[in-house]
C-alpha cells in the first residue's frame, strides 16, 4: 500500500466535504427544457445539470486539495494557487518570444532543457517588467530544492490553447530564475486522467508545442509522481468508497426535483 490510512481518511474526507458543500450551495440554473423533462425526468436532468457543474471545478474544488494532501509528507513544501513571480526582466521576454515564434512556425521543436538554459542565461538581463501571470496549480518542491510547477488542465484542453500554455510555462520559469538563476526548475502540465483509456492519450495534439517528456504528465503518470508509485489506483479506491458511502445522500438530494 503506498498510501497510508491517515492519508487516505484525509483524501477521502476532502471528497466528502467537497460533495456536500456542493449540494449546500448548487442552483440549478433556470431553464425550461419541455421535450427533456417529459423524456427523461426532472431528477436526471437536475443530476446532469449537477454533474456539469461539478466537472467545471472539479479541478480546484477536488483535483488540487486532493494533489496537495498525496504530496505534503514526500515533498518540502506542497502549495496550491501559488505565484511564479511578479516580474520577468525584458532579455527573458525576447527570449520566451524567440522560442513561441520558432515553435509556431514549426521551424524549431520543443526542447525544455534548451528553453531554460536559455532563459538562465538571460533572466537578469534589461529592464523589469511588472507581469500579471497565470497562477501556478499545485507548487511542488522536493526535499533537494527542485521544484515542480503544474497547470492543471481539463482532460480534453482546446488544442489551440497550447500556444498559451506554453507561454505560461516559460513565464513561470523566467519569474522563478529572476529570483534565483540557479533554481531547479521544472513547470508542466498536469491533465489529471486520461479519457481514452485504455487507448494512450492522444498526446499528438501538443506535439510542437509542449516537450511531451518534460511539460506533460497525464493520469496515472501525475499521480503516482505526486503520490508515489501506485497512488493512481489507490485514489481511485478513495472516490469509489466515497461514491458508495454518499450515494444514499446523492439519492435523496436529487429525489427533491421529481417533486
Amino acid at each position: 500500500m503506498t498510501l497510508t490510512k491517515l492519508k487516505i481518511k484525509k483524501i477521502e474526507n476532502v471528497l466528502i466535504n467537497s460533495l456536500r458543500n456542493k449540494f449546500l450551495n448548487y442552483k440549478p440554473e433556470p431553464a425550461s427544457m419541455p421535450f427533456h423533462t417529459r423524456l427523461l425526468g426532472k431528477d436526471r436532468l437536475a443530476l446532469y445539470s449537477f454533474i456539469h457543474s461539478l466537472s467545471t471545478n472539479f479541478g480546484t474544488a477536488i483535483f488540487e486539495p486532493v494533489a496537495i494532501t498525496l504530496a505534503e509528507d514526500r515533498f518540502k513544501k506542497a502549495l496550491k494557487q501559488q505565484t511564479a513571480g511578479q516580474q520577468i526582466s525584458t532579455e527573458a521576454h525576447r527570449v520566451i518570444q524567440e522560442i513561441m515564434n520558432g515553435l509556431e512556425t514549426a521551424t524549431a521543436q520543443p526542447n525544455k532543457v534548451n528553453e531554460l538554459e536559455r532563459l538562465r542565461k538571460v533572466c537578469q538581463k534589461g529592464k523589469l517588467n511588472n507581469v500579471r501571470m497565470t497562477k501556478v496549480d499545485i507548487w511542488l518542491e522536493s526535499k533537494t530544492g527542485e521544484l515542480h510547477l503544474f497547470d492543471l488542465k481539463t482532460a480534453k484542453p482546446n488544442a489551440g490553447g497550447f500556444r498559451e500554455f506554453k507561454r505560461t510555462l516559460l513565464e513561470w520559469a523566467a519569474a522563478v530564475l529572476l529570483v534565483n538563476p540557479n533554481s531547479k526548475i521544472n513547470t508542466l502540465i498536469a491533465i489529471p486522467y486520461n479519457p481514452y483509456e485504455p487507448e494512450p492519450y492522444k498526446r499528438w495534439t501538443m506535439r510542437g508545442m509542449l516537450d511531451l517528456e518534460r511539460e506533460l504528465k497525464v493520469g496515472k503518470e501525475f499521480w503516482d509522481f505526486v503520490g508515489g508509485k501506485g497512488a493512481y489506483e489507490e485514489l481511485l479506491d478513495c472516490f469509489e468508497r466515497v461514491g458508495i458511502e454518499l450515494r444514499p445522500e446523492i439519492d435523496n438530494y436529487f429525489k427533491k426535483f421529481n417533486r
